[in-house]
């Protein structure tokens, strides 16, 4: 069992030094309006948040794709961490894809990031496998358009004609299902 660890261990590692030769975005960390994002906060963040976005926001200003796991039960602010990592990719001029499980969660998500972001200008929209085809079709336009700058769904967001135009963050919230 030693030796079977040691050799997936080994092609892990290899896996990720190969993911760091990749191009990537090389966000700008601007603190602007992540000062007036936290403003805007009922609450203060806790440490445990402060210091999960501080290693989330150096990653982004790699130039090499990354790929972070946040977990944290239920309530201990992974959301919020997830919002303010969304404001890095937006004042750089990219969107960001929230990509829920379920419906129910996808809306929760939507009415999140909606309450935080529509106060700082910036629009979200909601992509989900329920909604009408007309309505669908409106959403996929604005994501296009980049106009749409968080677009929070379901599977939906996986369509083959679901175009962003300058996609730089993608947030999955598996919660166990993927």
């Amino acid at each position: 069992i030693l030796e079977e660890f040691f050799w997936l261990e080994c092609g892990m590692e290899l896996k990720r030094a190969k993911a760091k030769l990749q191009p990537g975005i090389a966000f700008a960390l601007n603190d602007r309006l992540r000062e007036q994002f936290k403003r805007m906060l009922p609450f203060r963040p806790t440490g445990a948040q402060k210091r999960a976005l501080g290693e989330i926001a150096r990653d982004m200003a790699e130039p090499h794709p990354m790929n972070r796991l946040l977990e944290g039960d239920v309530g201990t602010g992974k959301t919020l961490v997830a919002a303010e990592a969304a404001i890095i990719a937006i004042e750089n001029g990219y969107q960001v894809a929230v990509l829920a499980p379920t419906e129910i969660l996808a809306l929760q998500h939507y009415a999140y990031f909606s309450g935080l972001l529509k106060k700082l200008g910036h629009t979200v929209v909601l992509l989900a496998g329920s909604q009408a085809a007309r309505d669908k079709k409106q959403i996929k336009k604005l994501i296009a358009a980049g106009l749409a700058k968080v677009v929070v769904g379901t599977h939906a967001l996986l369509e083959g004609d679901v175009e962003f135009q300058a996609l730089g963050l993608a947030i999955v919230d598996e919660q166990g299902r993927y």
